[in-house]
């Protein structure tokens, strides 16, 4: 009987750094094309196999001076980085510790940060030559972690990637309890537009930013060009499900109800175009109908 033949030696690696409910995806893929090394702030097993196999760690992104990440088994790869800032301030040090610890100067970097460096922009669309504004912290601490990644990359001529990515949705991550709990949502007449990306598509843009040779050193905003509100998203969600449909209130009654958190995201309003993405890296989401994507995130695919 003829033994099995081995899979072909790996000819790249990439670190994903921040490997939760979308780097996870991000990882399946690129396992499909090189060594990955995984890193998570907890424990975590990877639920899939492939080709070239996954090595995943834990690494502690809070501390200072923390010891060296290993390095893939080939002299060049590429780097990913997922890991949301922390909960107060201004600024990333998660950042800034892990470009301090990683063994050695990568190809490339691609950093996932968000559309709300944007800010408010009373519905009106926004691009990538729009001036960032952001008016959280959550905001500022990510137009902070961009800065500072470009800063290390320019000076090491190490090539970045920035993703400015709008709301996340996808199987496990849908807001059926909050449904079911009966919660109000803005009046549809007032409710701003929406910006979303299901999770797949999101890791099908981290993969182009990695692999395609003009996302050197551009930013580009992700999302799936639908800008259904959220009002709408979930009164969707409730008709598939059989749920009643949420409450619907003014903001005059709803601003004494939500988290200053939660009222930061009904304040902000724009239109992301994500026409860059698409024409140069020719990126064209499967869910581009978030009721497409609702439906396949409700019978888990």
């Amino acid at each position: 009987m003829a033994a099995t033949p081995s899979p072909p030696a790996p000819s790249r690696a990439f670190v994903v750094a921040g490997c939760g409910y979308s780097g996870s995806r991000v990882a399946m893929r690129l396992a499909k094309l090189g060594h990955v090394i995984g890193i998570t702030r907890v424990p975590r097993k990877p639920k899939f196999e492939a080709p070239f196999g996954l090595d995943m760690i834990t690494w502690d992104f809070d501390a200072s001076g923390a010891a060296k990440l290993p390095r893939p088994g080939l002299a060049s790869f590429d780097v990913i980085y997922l890991v949301p800032p922390p909960a107060a301030g201004t600024t990333d040090p998660r950042i800034l510790h892990f470009l301090e610890a990683l063994p050695a100067s990568p190809a490339r970097i691609a950093y996932i940060s968000t559309t709300g460096v944007y800010g408010d922009a009373g519905g009106a669309a926004v691009n990538e030559d729009t001036q960032p504004d952001p008016s959280t912290d959550r905001a500022r601490r990510r137009l902070a972690a961009e800065d500072a990644l470009r800063a290390w990359c320019e000076a090491r001529s190490v090539e970045w990637v920035i993703l400015r990515v709008p709301g996340i949705y996808g199987p496990g991550r849908m807001p059926v309890e909050r449904l079911r709990r009966g919660e109000p949502v803005l009046a549809l007449p007032e409710a701003a537009p929406g910006n979303r990306i299901h999770v797949d598509d999101l890791a099908d843009a981290c993969v182009a930013a990695l692999m395609k040779p003009q996302a050197r050193n551009r930013i580009y905003n992700v999302g799936d060009g639908d800008h259904m509100s959220n009002t709408a998203f979930l009164s969707f969600i409730a008709r598939l499900t059989g749920l009643p449909p949420p409450p619907q209130l003014p903001m005059s009654e709803l601003k004494a109800l939500r988290s200053e958190a939660a009222l930061s995201f009904l304040s902000e309003s724009r239109r992301v175009d994500t026409s860059r993405l698409r024409q140069e890296l020719g990126f064209t989401p499967r869910y581009a109908n978030p009721e497409h994507g609702i439906r396949a995130s409700l019978a888990g695919r």
